[in-house]
């Protein structure tokens, strides 16, 4: 299903219904998904029962033919994970739906520029991209990049602790050397963004065990047994 834009210069009245077209584009990618998995209505509502929100057979075929006047939030989310899916592809159906109308009044776009701006991926689509996100999108990427270098470290480590002769141990030093300096310029970039973010007035991520001497042991809640190397 691809939604075409239209003319500003339209009567209101024949404007396309903007609700109306982003419910039938999820009861469409609903559906599609639903066959793909080849389940029937049925199938789709025990699923969702054994998530633990209820959405009866009816009323899934009652949406998927345009039936239904209402679509809350919750049963897009539960939708979707029934559907093995993300929430944002039942909303923004890459590769199924060419263009989408972002917002009422507005002329359709290419789906993919829809998605970004919903995702906070367009940096200046406010004017100004949020902090809060920015931080939290650059301590994921910091986080990843520490606890990389640091297997890096330990395998290299390894090797040198198990060469057959001194070229492949002072190879295997090198590497190790250069490993452990990314770690310590990774842990420190994700101590900044963590430092941003409690600054804008927010709480920093949960840390694996294994970052722990990021934080200060008194101002290090949020570090957990988890994800060790």
């Amino acid at each position: 299903m691809t939604q075409h834009g239209f003319d500003h210069g339209d009567d209101e009245d024949d404007l396309p219904e903007w609700a109306d077209q982003v419910m039938a584009t999820v009861a469409h990618e609903v559906r599609r998904r639903r066959k793909e998995l080849r389940w029937s209505a049925q199938d789709l509502a025990d699923k969702c029962a054994e998530i633990g929100h209820s959405i009866p057979r009816n009323v899934i075929a009652n949406m998927e033919s345009g039936r239904r006047s209402n679509l809350p939030l919750v049963d897009v989310i539960v939708l979707a994970r029934a559907l093995r899916t993300y929430p944002i592809c039942l909303l923004y159906p890459l590769g199924y739906v060419d263009r989408v109308q972002r917002l009422p009044l507005q002329d359709s776009e290419p789906t993919w520029d829809a998605m970004h701006w919903f995702t906070g991926d367009v940096v200046g689509a406010l004017g100004v991209e949020a902090d809060m996100l920015r931080n939290f999108r650059a301590h994921a990427g910091h986080e990843r990049a520490a606890l990389t270098a640091m297997r890096g470290e330990k395998h290299e480590r390894w090797k040198a602790e198990t060469a057959n002769n001194p070229a492949e141990r002072e190879e295997a030093l090198s590497a190790q050397a250069d490993y452990a300096e990314r770690a310590a310029q990774a842990k420190y970039r994700l101590r900044s963004a963590r430092a941003f973010i409690r600054e804008d007035g927010g709480t920093p991520p949960h840390l694996p065990a294994a970052l722990a001497d990021v934080d200060p042991p008194e101002t290090d809640p949020n570090t957990t047994e988890e994800n060790d190397i």
